[in-house]
């Protein structure tokens, strides 16, 4: 089976909670000793604040692209077997998960290290917003990986339009974006709601599970 048929990425419409099994039963595999998962919550408080809850809006063409593209370095620099990626659009109460991510390999250091590589390059890259609402107003946010790249967006090599397109191995030691700007778009004619998967390819916590 091709890497590509190996991946399953789905960004998840308004009110669709994920369903972890799902996704930990789809890179699960005889052949792999460890499973690594991410999963990232809505939390209860920010700097003093309290939250209500989160809400996400995507360009979802290109977040499912970038996801691709994620897939695909991770999978040039780790030995991996399966990667599952979900996120959801819409509001996402305190308490319950708004990404998630499974990776299966043979050995745990590969889904380990792959994991923690791809929900940092999800959080810094993908087309996905996040606006936290608190009990006295509300803001949309950057995520700090996102915000910690800043100074690079000006040496982008390829414009939006392009920017998932490329493939690139991951230096182990300085691990850039493939999916160049994370730059919000008014594009009326893409459709952002309802369930878009590709067999390709806050508060947060980590689970893993498997054998070494």
């Amino acid at each position: 089976m091709a890497d590509e048929d190996r991946n399953l990425i789905e960004i998840l419409e308004a009110n669709s909670p994920i369903n972890f099994n799902k996704y930990i039963g789809y890179v699960s595999s005889p052949k792999c000793g460890a499973i690594a998962t991410f999963a990232g919550s809505t939390r209860d408080t920010f700097d003093g604040k309290e939250v209500l809850e989160l809400q996400y809006e995507a360009y979802v063409p290109m977040a499912i692209r970038c996801l691709k593209s994620l897939c695909s370095s991770a999978r040039s620099s780790w030995d991996i077997h399966s990667i599952a990626v979900a996120h959801c659009l819409g509001t996402v109460p305190v308490g319950e998960t708004s990404v998630f991510v499974a990776i299966s390999s043979v050995h745990r250091a590969d889904a380990l290290d792959a994991c923690k590589f791809l929900i940092d390059e999800l959080k810094a890259s993908v087309p996905i917003w996040k606006k936290e609402v608190y009990t006295n107003g509300e803001v949309w946010k950057e995520n700090k990986e996102f915000i910690e790249r800043m100074p690079d967006l000006g040496k982008a090599s390829h414009d939006q339009a392009g920017a998932c397109s490329g493939k690139k191995k991951v230096d182990a030691h300085e691990r850039k974006s493939c999916c160049g700007k994370k730059v919000k778009v008014n594009d009326e004619s893409a459709d952002s709601s309802g369930l878009l998967s590709s067999q390709c390819g806050a508060s947060e916590c980590q689970s893993i599970e498997g054998s070494c």
